[in-house]
């Protein structure tokens, strides 16, 4: 029996381990075993690999290895940066700021800092997910403590402007911290000439190991102790190094950031041929998202009539890995919170589809992809009484939001 053919279209969600980044983490779990914290050799080896892995990962975004803190990933990171901040500015203020469109590590952070007496702020965003800088700079008060907007939006890939949100909050006296897990290294990221303040990573969006991630946080910021039990990561987050998750995290930055303009030139190309055919030809088809100030690798779209969570069966039957804006797929009848925040309604906001390329991507996998997804969208129309009803009071037009 010939197996079928798997086409990746899920790195938003999580990447394969590069064989390079592989190789390099491999001595760290066999001969290379030591505690950085020992006195002895093959100790003092890793504590050299794991400040190495510090250093170079300070280089990708424009800092020195003193302000890069290991962490276990992406929700860590933005887990640490909102409590300890809240904590340790409290006597300024318990005045948060964020958006409607954040990952809920964010969301949920907040939302639990409300219920211990903190009040936040929940900005709006327009139709393409872009904050408005007017709005966010009227929501400031005396007592804002922090700003959290997210460097690009997970679901529908449009990137927010970061530097002018940075300079706004520097202006203001307050903190700023960015969510750039979907946007390291895939966008140039200068936290200084960004005035960003703390910045969430994680390892596993950029083809190194899950598990492990970073926070920087800029010298000087007040920012307490988050795992407590031991003096590593200097005496802010204990608990023994996962030296073969920084070495693989590490090098996975090294190759991702070293060719960043010839892979993101790819994605491009890949994204911009598969939005051009589904809006040529899949009809009642709605591109979210920017179309300019747009993730490399992201294609989003709602498709009218179509439930989500039937379309990804249907292309996971095809060999096909993509996922929905819906939550549905997790068990939840509520579409996407981002989806909604952009002013759609639920029925379109239902039949939603997120593909996430990567350089590896070929333009035969993306007409695959496109030409299942006709087929399919087709067929679940063509069981929609909604949609036969649709086409008969409608003959002719195509849909607009």
């Amino acid at each position: 029996m010939m197996e079928k053919k798997i086409i990746y279209m899920d790195n938003a969600a999580t990447t394969p381990v590069k064989p390079e980044v592989l190789k390099a983490m491999l001595p760290y779990f066999t001969e290379k075993f030591g505690n950085p914290s020992g006195i002895y050799s093959i100790s003092s080896d890793n504590r050299s690999a794991v400040d190495d892995a510090r250093a170079l990962i300070g280089t990708t975004i424009g800092t020195t290895p003193e302000n890069i803190y290991f962490t276990a990933g992406g929700s860590e990171s933005d887990n640490w940066a909102i409590k300890a901040a809240a904590e340790a500015y409290r006597d300024k203020g318990k005045h948060i700021i964020t958006t409607k469109i954040e990952h809920h590590a964010v969301l949920h952070t907040c939302q639990y800092l409300e219920k211990c007496g903190y009040e936040v702020t929940y900005l709006d965003v327009d139709e393409n997910g872009i904050v408005d800088l007017e709005q966010l700079e009227r929501a400031i008060r005396p007592d804002t403590i922090l700003i959290s907007v997210m460097f690009a939006n997970n679901e529908i890939g449009t990137v927010e402007p970061i530097a002018e949100i940075g300079k706004i909050a520097k202006e203001h006296g307050v903190l700023f911290h960015t969510d750039a897990v979907q946007a390291y290294t895939r966008l140039p990221i200068d936290v200084d000439a960004m005035h960003i303040d703390m910045l969430s990573a994680s390892g596993h969006k950029i083809n190194g190991p899950k598990g492990i991630g970073f926070l920087y946080i800029r010298k000087g910021v007040k920012i307490r102790s988050f795992v407590h039990g031991g003096a590593q990561e200097r005496a802010r987050r204990a608990g023994t190094e996962n030296v073969p998750g920084i070495v693989g995290f590490a090098r996975a930055a090294e190759l991702a950031t070293e060719h960043m303009e010839a892979y993101t030139a790819k994605e491009r190309k890949v994204r911009d041929h598969m939005i051009a055919r589904i809006e040529a030809e899949i009809p009642y088809a709605r591109l979210n998202g920017d179309r300019e100030r747009r993730l490399p690798n992201n294609v989003n779209f709602c498709f009218r009539f179509i439930e989500g969570e039937s379309l990804l069966i249907l292309l996971d039957g095809k060999g096909i890995c993509a996922s929905s804006g819906s939550a549905c797929t997790s068990g939840s009848l509520d579409p996407s919170h981002v989806l909604l925040a952009i002013g759609l309604p639920h029925e379109i906001a239902h039949g939603s589809l997120r593909l996430t390329v990567s350089e590896d991507t070929t333009m035969e996998d993306a007409d695959y992809v496109v030409d299942s997804l006709k087929e399919i969208v087709a067929h679940l129309r063509d069981m929609s009484p909604l949609y036969e009803d649709f086409v008969k009071k409608n003959r002719g037009d195509s849909y607009v939001q």
